[in-house]
């Protein structure tokens, strides 16, 4: 996940939340939070432990330079309201790995300085769901984890094999995931864990021995997500590596859904589940909704496209048929999701009688043809391709090709700037099948 003011340090208060306890008191922006309860504030694990008593003396800096001591009464659950420059409140912690795999090392130059930042703080994970490696972490990282009781923590393993984990990571530290997850699952706290599979490095019975492992620490890590390594033309001097093509995806869903029918006997949970890219890839038909057990690594990927597809139905059943003016629509997506956006718009078509949906899958241009997912799709790309179809006037994207909190594609190209270059309306839309169609629904007009 992209952040920002990773070189702040100060405690210094950005905006404060209306009707709060804050706000009741007078905190502005531009403030300092100095201390709370008599300690200094060191980052934002310190803040969500000290303000979860139910009395508080807190110290503020105003912008002109006074102190003001504010004492506090308020429920255990309570937030003060306040909002920090930097949702850390300290310095961003940069990785010190060299994975063999990492994503960043694979960008072209000239792209937002945030993107090259490499995190991989523990915190981050408490705070926005971050997955770490836990290698950059002193034990002092550690015992606080365990002391201030901090979960769900999100945890790249890759592999439990030690000397294998060394070798893809590139850090004498990595070898040691295993004893941490077992000094967590000790402090019973609660763990997700990933794994990126790079093929004929960590599949097979490597993937084997890292799942069995993990399933020892069960339910402390309830469930493990597989994702295929993601591979830019932008590796110059980096490992050569392979990317996962039809039969070798086959065999990891041949491999985790033989793992899936052991742990369901000995768990009573498939545990481990592969990511929508691996069945993407392989053709091989996704796992019903029910097997995705409640979906507990979405953020991963994993059942996005089935919990997409259910929505759709849902939400078009509750819909009559309708009989719309001639309009025409395109779906745009990555190429890796063309047949299944293809399938969904068959099935809005058939409720929206005179709506034609065309799916567009952008090829990736700008990182390379091996890059086949909607969420790395630039604006540049998308621009190019769809600007000369002619006859659609409406053009639908995931909201996930921007970043998250601004209308800005990976290269720099606003939503608006888009739309100006395109002369086409361009709508996001979430990856909620209920979101898509409430659009189609208010932007088509009826007979």
């Amino acid at each position: 996940m992209e952040i920002t003011n990773i070189k702040e340090s100060r405690n210094i208060i950005e905006d404060v939340v209306l009707g709060s306890i804050a706000d009741e008191l007078g905190v502005d922006p531009g403030d300092i939070l100095v201390s709370i309860n008599d300690t200094p504030v060191k980052d934002v694990i310190d803040y969500k432990y000290l303000i979860s008593d139910e009395y508080l003396d807190v110290v503020i800096q105003k912008d002109n330079g006074e102190i003001w001591e504010l004492e506090i009464e308020k429920d255990l659950s309570e937030d003060l309201g306040i909002i920090f420059t930097n949702p850390l409140i300290d310095k961003a912690k940069s990785c010190q790995n060299k994975c063999m795999f990492c994503f960043i090392d694979q960008l072209p130059p000239n792209m937002r300085d945030t993107l090259y930042f490499k995190d991989d703080d523990s915190r981050l994970s408490f705070l926005q769901g971050n997955f770490i490696t836990l290698t950059n972490m002193s034990q002092d990282d550690i015992d606080r984890i365990i002391q201030y009781r901090l979960s769900p923590i999100n945890v790249s393993v890759h592999t439990t094999n030690p000397e294998l984990r060394v070798k893809m990571l590139k850090n004498k530290k990595a070898g040691k995931i295993y004893e941490i997850l077992k000094s967590f699952h000790k402090a019973n706290l609660e763990m997700n864990c990933q794994i990126v599979l790079v093929p004929g490095v960590n599949d097979g019975d490597e993937l084997k021995r890292t799942i069995d492992d993990l399933s020892k620490l069960y339910p402390s890590i309830n469930s493990a997500a597989v994702v295929p390594v993601g591979i830019t033309k932008y590796r110059e001097g980096l490992a050569k590596l392979d990317i996962y093509d039809e039969e070798k995806a086959k065999d990891v869903i041949r491999d985790i859904e033989e793992m899936q029918k052991v742990y369901m006997d000995k768990l009573n949970t498939r545990y481990i589940f592969a990511s929508d890219e691996f069945y993407l890839v392989s053709k091989e038909e996704l796992p019903t909704y029910d097997e995705y057990e409640g979906f507990p690594q979405y953020e991963n990927g994993v059942g996005l496209l089935r919990s997409f597809g259910t929505e759709v139905d849902e939400a078009l059943k509750k819909l009559k048929t309708r009989n719309v003016k001639p309009e025409k629509i395109i779906f745009a997506t990555g190429k890796l999701a063309e047949g299944f956006m293809k399938d969904m718009a068959k099935k809005i078509e058939a409720k929206f009688n005179g709506l034609s949906i065309k799916v567009v899958p952008i090829k990736n241009n700008f990182f390379g043809e091996t890059i086949t997912v909607s969420g790395l799709t630039t604006g540049i790309d998308l621009i190019e391709q769809i600007k000369e179809i002619d006859g659609y006037d409406l053009v639908i994207i995931p909201r996930s090709m921007m970043k998250s909190d601004e209308e800005i594609f990976l290269d720099n190209i606003t939503l608006s700037q888009a739309i100006d270059k395109m002369n086409k309306r361009i709508i996001p839309s979430k990856v909620d099948g209920g979101e898509l169609i409430r659009i189609i629904d208010k932007e088509v007009k009826y007979e």
